[in-house]
């Protein structure tokens, strides 16, 4: 039934197609056949996932065709059940499939719609995301990453995009040339510090801050004066491998990297003077860890352990990972899970 439905609308499209297609009543027609369409392809995705591939003789008849038989009426609003999970009418219009602007014809990535994603666990906290959806929409965005934060931990990842601007420091100033902002404290007016406990960057490297910081793991990531994997020159013996060591294996091959920990892109900006692009990805966990790292001209991910990598196969050639590794150590150690 559900294959015959699809054959009509494919059958409604060509038509379509072939008319006047300078009205604008049938290119609005046509969008909405489009949108019917893809709600259609994506309810017998469901069921194929769920019963399989069904017998193909036409004088067979499954428990399934007698219960979608049963009503017309019920079959469309059993395919709508997804889009009235959420209230927000910006969320709802945001996962809405997006025809091309030539209806029923595919573009260069050869689809006929885009379908904005959002994590799966969203429809799980549906409340919380029509709420962070809640917003004026080309105006300025509510100061709410903490909600973000959560939602994005709970798995809530990818997050819906939002149609509005992000807040920016009142006394935000021009950051330092990159040849000299990788080891120097960034101006704190550069941060908003609404959600943190800290209120300035003294705070962040303090000894007499260290109890009500708001953050307990990385405790010397702020300070930029220290540098992290430096081995002493008097050293003669250590169980740790040097970077420098690393980088010899493969002398001039080594050049792209990702580091996965709670950090403020010290490892990416000493793997910057050795001419190694490295992406810091890393969650604002109590502290400004992404401002940082961006304000000291380093690329920072903001991204949870659970996510998929924005990154193609064999396009990385060095992963390190320090806290999170113990936090998400079975999703890194499956096979493929590096991408």
């Amino acid at each position: 039934m559900v294959s015959h439905i699809q054959n009509q609308l494919g059958v409604l499209l060509r038509q379509l197609h072939t008319e006047n297609t300078e009205l604008t009543s049938v290119v609005k027609f046509a969008d909405q056949v489009l949108g019917i369409a893809v709600s259609v392809d994506k309810l017998a995705d469901k069921l194929w996932h769920l019963y399989g591939d069904l017998p193909t003789n036409q004088n067979y008849t499954s428990k399934l065709d007698e219960e979608l038989g049963e009503s017309e009426e019920g079959e469309v609003e059993e395919g709508s059940m997804g889009e009235r999970v959420f209230d927000s009418e910006e969320l709802r219009n945001y996962t809405a499939p997006k025809p091309n602007q030539q209806s029923g014809k595919k573009n260069f990535l050869g689809v006929e719609a885009l379908y904005p994603s959002i994590g799966l666990p969203c429809i799980g906290v549906a409340s919380s995301i029509d709420h962070y959806m809640t917003y004026k929409t080309n105006g300025v965005c509510p100061d709410d990453w903490v909600v973000a934060e959560k939602l994005i931990v709970g798995g809530c990842d990818p997050l819906p995009r939002r149609r509005c601007f992000s807040r920016s420091p009142q006394r935000y100033s021009k950051p330092l040339p990159i040849n000299s902002s990788l080891w120097i404290t960034p101006a704190g007016t550069n941060i908003l510090w609404t959600h943190y406990k800290c209120k300035d960057y003294s705070c962040l490297i303090s000894n007499q801050t260290v109890r009500r910081r708001g953050f307990f793991k990385c405790s010397d990531c702020f300070n930029l004066s220290k540098r992290g994997w430096e081995v002493p020159s008097n050293v003669t013996a250590s169980a740790e491998f040097t970077i420098n060591e690393v980088l010899s294996l493969k002398p001039g091959e080594i050049r792209i990297g990702l580091d996965f920990s709670p950090t403020t892109g010290t490892f990416a900006a000493i793997m910057r003077e050795r001419n190694v692009t490295i992406a810091s990805a890393t969650l604002n966990l109590g502290a400004p860890f992404n401002e940082v790292i961006a304000l000291r001209g380093l690329l920072p991910l903001y991204v949870s352990v659970g996510s998929r990598l924005p990154f193609f196969d064999n396009t990385l050639i060095w992963r390190y990972s320090s806290m999170f590794c113990l936090i998400g150590i079975a999703l890194f150690g499956q096979k493929g899970s590096f991408g």
